[in-house]
């Protein structure tokens, strides 16, 4: 019997360390990103593992849609080789821009951001539970969300909407999944403030655009970012935790 896991934007940040961590473990996993990152490759060497790079931009959703093909591929052939005993898919995933007040934010730039962070979690996880009919394998999936889904950000409108969807899309779906006694769980992860790209891109604002970029950038200052390694292991333990419950959403607070 085997696991395995299929995580988006393991390029980098948390999603890098998710994925690093459960090779580690021993659980195969399958890695979504636009750009691919070689230490995940190294690391599934070296702890004898299988692990798959598929390139795809998340913003294009046909291009999406084919990357589920080949994953869902990939799976009936692992499941073949070697029993799949369960199937984590972590939508980790987002950006954070366009940063700016909604009148000045561009159409285009807008569009992008609700694909990211709303649509292609959606879509994966909607084919997800698709394909959970062909295979049966139980799924459990988490969605990274964040505190501002709860805390309207002056600057933050399609961050914090698109946020607050994915919340509100997890408990949406666990409540179908319950009514339909299905083995499948959903959750969604909010992961606090993290030392990564996305918070660079923050401190980059100017005052006009973001009302808290000085708040933001005394989190640099004073050492109060968390490292992605400690918020993925706290979201490992939660999914791989029996008792998880479905349709809840946790907060890295609780646990640090």
């Amino acid at each position: 019997m085997a696991k395995l896991a299929v995580i988006t934007g393991v390029s980098r940040g948390l999603g890098a360390s998710l994925a690093k961590f459960l090779l580690e473990s021993g659980m195969d996993v399958i890695g979504i990103s636009r750009t691919e990152n070689k230490h995940l490759t190294t690391a599934a060497k070296e702890n004898n593992q299988f692990y798959r790079h598929v390139a795809c931009d998340l913003a294009d959703i046909p291009q999406l849609e084919e990357a589920v093909e080949i994953i869902h591929e990939e799976i009936k052939e692992k499941n073949a080789e070697k029993e799949i005993e369960t199937i984590f898919l972590l939508n980790n995933a987002g950006v954070v821009h366009p940063i700016d007040q909604s009148q000045h934010i561009k159409t285009e730039a807008l569009v992008s951001h609700v694909t990211i962070n709303s649509i292609a979690p959606m879509v994966l996880t909607n084919q997800f539970l698709k394909k959970h009919e062909e295979h049966q394998i139980p799924l459990v999936i988490a969605n990274v969300s964040s505190g501002a889904a709860e805390s309207p950000i002056y600057g933050w409108s399609a961050y914090c909407s698109t946020k607050a969807s994915l919340n509100m899309y997890t408990k949406t779906v666990a409540l179908e999944q319950e009514e339909l006694k299905t083995d499948n769980r959903i959750i969604a992860f909010s992961p606090g403030v993290m030392d990564t790209d996305m918070q660079t891109e923050i401190r980059s604002s100017t005052k006009d655009q973001f009302v808290e970029i000085d708040k933001f950038k005394d989190y640099k200052v004073n050492n109060s970012l968390r490292q992605t390694d400690l918020v993925a292991g706290v979201l490992i333990d939660i999914i791989t935790d029996e008792d998880v419950k479905n349709g809840k959403i946790y907060y890295i607070s609780d646990y640090i």
